[in-house]
């Protein structure tokens, strides 16, 4: 096996990942096909896909074949919010899995400096069979009181935050901003009741996209924290108090690459490209060289990988407009900036073989119409070209991954 660096870090992922591959090799067909032989060599072992997954689900039902102990360690189960065929993957985890989950959480909630014994943390959260909700509530319940806001609505959960003086809320970047639209108002709990100091947000991109953030702060009057995982791996990165505007990885418990896409190379320290993980300490259900879908900018810092900007979209997300390379992350972000704008929807349709875009928009009350050609004026300042942007009513709202790009078949 290559050698990773002569650093201490390194050396403890090289240790790791040696001990992955011996688990591997006496677990299931999935991975142990993948690091057999001359492919044992990390560098030559295939990279692992969504696609690949799916197959070997629908190969092995229901959990797959890359378990690498007998079924009956298996404990927690979870499972992601779908696939390409409509049906959402299952994972199980051991309880020594599990608790490797926790650990990464552990690094959110440090990163942003909570308090042991003088934090409340609430969890906006649905408590499906999702595993971002259930590692981050069994995680912060070690430490820090823990306040499950499930079932509840949106004036419940705020009442509920006032009552008992959380100082956390832990929810997706769209529903924070759901939320705390909902301060004062019809609420009746207005800034003055709530003691909430941070805000950590996760489940979709935008906890670094600065027009989410600064709403998000301006709504809560709170430091928003941003983090990213997925079910397939766990909790993978973390922003802290000393690097605002970057997400860490978490290197203890995954090796990461950032490759770039087309050649399947990592990319310089600086650029754009894909991110790549392997689990390490997830070693029940382990991935190896998962091509997560993410795209990433490269940032070492401390000889720490970071991601600067966070999650700045999906590989498979960008779309081609009239020769411009747009993500639905930088239509949000400059939807953001301007404030009076309730929700909002972009509409992508092929007009004559060409992909075109338009934004509408819905008003909060009060809001001037004019907006629309403000906006108008951002996002042509913005990607250089023009976005129609339309009025709107009754755009759905959204509490957990939001979908607001959606794609309109032409008459």
């Amino acid at each position: 096996m290559t050698a990773l660096s002569n650093s201490p870090l390194r050396a403890l992922q090289e240790s790791k990942l040696k001990a992955l591959f011996a688990a591997i090799a006496t677990g299931g067909a999935f991975n142990s096909a993948r690091v057999t032989g001359e492919a044992f060599e990390f560098e030559n072992v295939p990279f692992t896909t969504k696609d690949d997954l799916l197959g070997d689900r629908l190969a092995h039902p229901p959990f797959g074949s890359a378990l690498t102990e007998p079924l009956a360690n298996y404990t927690r189960f979870c499972q992601t919010s779908g696939t390409s065929t409509g049906q959402p993957m299952a994972w199980i985890d051991t309880p020594q899995s599990w608790e490797a989950m926790l650990n990464c959480w552990r690094w959110v909630f440090r990163g942003a400096q909570l308090h042991k014994g003088e934090d409340r943390v609430f969890f906006a959260f649905s408590f499906g069979p999702f595993l971002g909700f259930w590692t981050a509530f069994e995680a912060a319940a070690t430490d820090y009181l823990t306040i499950p806001g499930g079932g509840l609505s949106s004036m419940a959960r705020l009442e509920a935050m006032a009552r008992y003086q959380t100082t956390v809320l832990c929810c997706t970047p769209t529903y924070a901003l759901r939320l705390g639209e909902s301060i004062g108002g019809e609420s009746g709990v207005g800034l003055d009741r709530l003691a909430v100091r941070k805000v950590i947000v996760a489940g979709e991109p935008g906890g670094n996209v600065p027009g989410v953030r600064e709403r998000i702060e301006q709504l809560w009057n709170a430091r928003v924290f941003d983090h990213h995982g997925m079910t397939e791996v766990g909790p993978v990165s973390f922003e802290s108090v000393e690097l605002p505007g970057f997400l860490q990885i978490i290197e203890e418990a995954y090796l990461a690459e950032i490759i770039d896409p087309k050649t399947g190379r990592e990319v310089a320290e600086g650029a754009c490209g894909e991110l790549v993980l392997t689990t390490l300490d997830r070693t029940a259900c382990p991935l190896i060289r998962y091509r997560t879908g993410d795209w990433v900018k490269k940032r070492i810092i401390n000889d720490r990988l970071c991601l600067e900007g966070g999650v700045l979209g999906r590989v498979d997300e960008m779309v081609v407009i009239r020769g411009v390379n747009i993500y639905p992350s930088a239509v949000e972000g400059v939807v953001r900036q301007v404030a009076g704008i309730a929700e909002f929807q972009v509409e992508q349709r092929k007009i004559e073989a060409m992909d075109e875009v338009a934004v509408l928009i819905e008003l909060q009350p009060g809001a001037a119409p004019d907006l629309v050609r403000h906006l108008e004026s951002k996002l042509r300042d913005t990607f250089s070209m023009r976005i129609p942007v339309r009025l709107a009513t009754g755009l759905p709202r959204h509490e957990f991954k939001a979908r607001r790009w959606v794609k309109v078949a032409v008459e």
